[in-house]
């Protein structure tokens, strides 16, 4: 049972109580993530973050984690390409002290000079780590090719340049312009009663003035031929990614465009798994996924492969790619991708945690919240010839776009060129 309120300035709050759980998730969602950002201060989002757990006005940074996991409790935070999260999964009867805790986190940090000066080593080390990790590599690279010269194709974290200059001013007005209550959703799932909440939630956010969401470079696909990125690089394996522009969070196909992803790569017993894999024995990892966002979206097919194999992988995989637009799916694989992503769903709705994840990113994201008779209703509608017609659409030859990190030598290079129609 999902409810929602809205504060006078601003703030929503959502909550689903789920009946016969001991345990609670809360969530904080910030309307603020990587595609934000500009060269200047790329990296900012995901650099506060990390600061915000360093201390609060109320709290040391040892008191943060010492209240929450010292209940059995676990806290965590991501930051992605459109929002970021502080979420917290507890025993129910901690929640006061937990979203104390992660309140004065989001809305009294020390962001202190000192703090700044130490993470920022670390999250330098964290570029580094990320850039000697080839399967992150390569979706890095991947980003840079189909989004290309625009905040959302370039590295969350930001780069040495950016991190290394921003300093505790640029994050605290960071932290000014975006965490304000028009940006701010509050989530609660588990054993909650919403008045009580709301109440909870409007004594520590009533002070925030609502304020306008700020805007992002639209993304505008100019792209007319398939784009290539090499990465050489000493490794066992080679990592490829290939990926094309998908859709957006709102479109009317996203689901079909779901249910095609779950038929080519999104399991075991997907089309790329069954035949680069298990039948020919090219890879040891081969999957694709989709992403959305508010104006745009990726569909990928990302693979680990034997060094001497990339050219037959990729020869392999784009024409199975070819198979499924001119021939579509067959109907078996269409009811199994339809009670794979059903199943999976209701897998996940009967975890806390998971549920205030569902409830979160639609609400600010989307400013709605999906029940699962929405996407029933929805995966309904669907038929064999949508599966298809999607495949077209994402799967336009001239709007792919490849990856690869690896010793990769001049004859690959030249073959896998070929074989997109790249020139060099």
């Amino acid at each position: 049972m999902y409810q929602k309120s809205v504060l006078d300035n601003g703030i929503r709050v959502v909550t689903n109580e789920m009946k016969g759980r001991e345990s609670l998730a809360l969530g904080i969602w910030v309307a603020v993530g990587g595609r934000y950002e500009d060269d200047k201060n790329k990296g900012a989002a995901h650099f506060l973050e990390h600061i915000l757990f360093k201390g609060t006005k109320k709290y040391a940074c040892n008191e943060i984690k010492e209240r929450i996991e010292g209940v059995g409790g676990s806290l965590n935070a991501f930051t992605s390409e459109e929002y970021t999260c502080y979420f917290a999964k507890i025993p129910a009867q901690h929640l006061e002290t937990t979203f104390d805790i992660l309140s004065d986190m989001v809305l009294a940090p020390l962001i202190a000079k000192k703090d700044v000066d130490k993470e920022r080593t670390v999250i330098l080390e964290e570029i580094k780590m990320y850039r000697d990790l080839p399967q992150y590599l390569v979706g890095e690279l991947l980003d840079e090719l189909v989004w290309p010269d625009i905040p959302l194709g370039k590295r969350l974290t930001g780069t040495p340049e950016s991190v290394g200059a921003m300093s505790h001013k640029d994050l605290k007005s960071f932290h000014r312009q975006h965490y304000a209550a028009g940006n701010i959703v509050v989530t609660a799932s588990g054993k909650i009663a919403h008045s009580s909440f709301v109440s909870l939630v409007r004594g520590r956010f009533s002070q925030g003035e609502r304020n306008r969401l700020a805007s992002f470079i639209k993304f505008q696909d100019t792209q007319q031929k398939p784009k290539v990125k090499f990465f050489r690089k000493e490794t066992e394996q080679m990592h490829l990614a290939l990926g094309s522009i998908g859709l957006d969070s709102s479109h009317s196909d996203r689901y079909a465009l779901t249910l095609f992803n779950i038929i080519l790569g999104a399991n075991m017993s997907s089309r790329l798994f069954s035949e680069v894999r298990e039948k020919r024995g090219l890879a040891y990892a081969i999957s694709s996924g989709v992403k959305y966002l508010k104006d745009t979206g990726l569909f990928t097919v990302r693979a680990g492969v034997d060094n001497n194999k990339i050219t037959e992988a990729l020869k392999v995989i784009l024409s199975e790619l070819d198979k499924i637009k001119k021939n579509g799916v067959t109907k078996s694989e269409f009811t199994r991708a339809k009670d794979y992503y059903l199943g999976q769903i209701l897998l996940e709705l009967e975890d806390t945690l998971e549920h205030m994840f569902w409830i979160g990113e639609a609400t600010v994201s989307l400013d709605r919240i999906r029940t699962l008779q929405d996407v029933l209703k929805e995966i309904k509608k669907i038929d064999l010839m949508d599966i298809k017609r999607v495949a077209a659409l994402v799967l336009k030859r001239e709007k792919l776009n490849v990856s690869l990190v690896g010793p990769l030598n001049d004859q690959q290079e030249k073959q896998i060129r070929t074989l997109l129609a790249v020139g060099s």
